[in-house]
């Protein structure tokens, strides 16, 4: 039985707990870590220290930024960490790694909001020559944002389609690290960061946050397309959680299909 122990209780905590707790073979839920233990949704509220010594498996699904302050303690308590807020672990991901290596556990990333990590992963092993994702997102997908902030963008006077971001994916996940876990995923899994492109565009009108990445290399070409409906929260998409419900899933099965 693997005992898992959420730290974040927003959308995606609250449901992977609720789906946990409805069951899921072999994983049971340790207990949660929250700022604020009366936004604990009734689960089993334990300081972090207690969460990590009493869980096989802490998962993060806060920010990016409480994910770089606990992370190395949960790696060198031999404890395994699957990362919602994949942008935290670019620049670092190596360093944890070899943690990780030192005291026996794993870093466990879902694939959340996109697909074909799978294919990405097997076409870098001969050589992939690019990568360019393009996001869309309603507006308010986008509220909060450093880089709205820093350039004073009004999002509720955009009409139009309009191009909110062009970078590489180190750029993205500083100026959206809560909007576009998805670039941090796909850049681990092919290129790296510094050579993965992505442009974010805000679409007034636009029910579903849409991403497109293409793929290309000796391989040939790989293009994959995503609309997912936005969760309770409108910078998360469904499937965000629902990835992490299925890998949890896996962990406790005897066979997995794909890798």
């Amino acid at each position: 039985m693997i005992k898992v122990g959420i730290v974040g209780m927003g959308v995606i905590g609250r449901h992977v707990a609720d789906a946990i707790t409805r069951g899921i073979p072999g994983v049971a839920l340790a207990g949660v870590t929250v700022r604020d233990f009366a936004k604990a949704s009734g689960y089993r509220a334990l300081p972090l220290d207690t969460l990590i010594r009493e869980s096989d498996l802490i998962l993060e699904a806060a920010t990016q930024a409480a994910l770089r302050e606990f992370a190395p303690s949960v790696l060198a308590a031999g404890k395994h960490l699957m990362v919602l807020s994949v942008g935290g672990l670019v620049g670092v991901l190596d360093e944890w790694g070899q943690l990780a290596e030192k005291h026996g556990c794993r870093i466990l990333v879902p694939s959340g909001a996109v697909a074909g990590l799978d294919g990405m992963k097997g076409a870098r092993e001969a050589s992939i020559t690019s990568v360019t994702m393009e996001t869309r997102k309603p507006p308010r997908g986008l509220a909060g944002a450093p880089w709205i902030e820093q350039q004073k963008i009004d999002l509720d006077a955009i009409t139009t389609e309009t191009l909110i971001f062009e970078g590489p994916a180190t750029e993205a996940v500083k100026a959206f690290p809560a909007n576009v876990n998805v670039v941090a995923a796909v850049s681990l899994a092919s290129v790296g960061p510094e050579k993965t492109r992505i442009r974010i565009y805000a679409v007034p009108g636009q029910t579903r946050n849409q991403h497109r990445v293409t793929v290309e290399g000796e391989f040939g070409r790989l293009t994959v397309e995503i609309e997912n409906v936005p969760s309770e929260n409108p910078r998360t998409g469904k499937l965000s959680y629902l990835s992490a419900i299925a890998m949890l899933r896996e962990l406790g099965a005897s066979a997995q299909i794909g890798n």
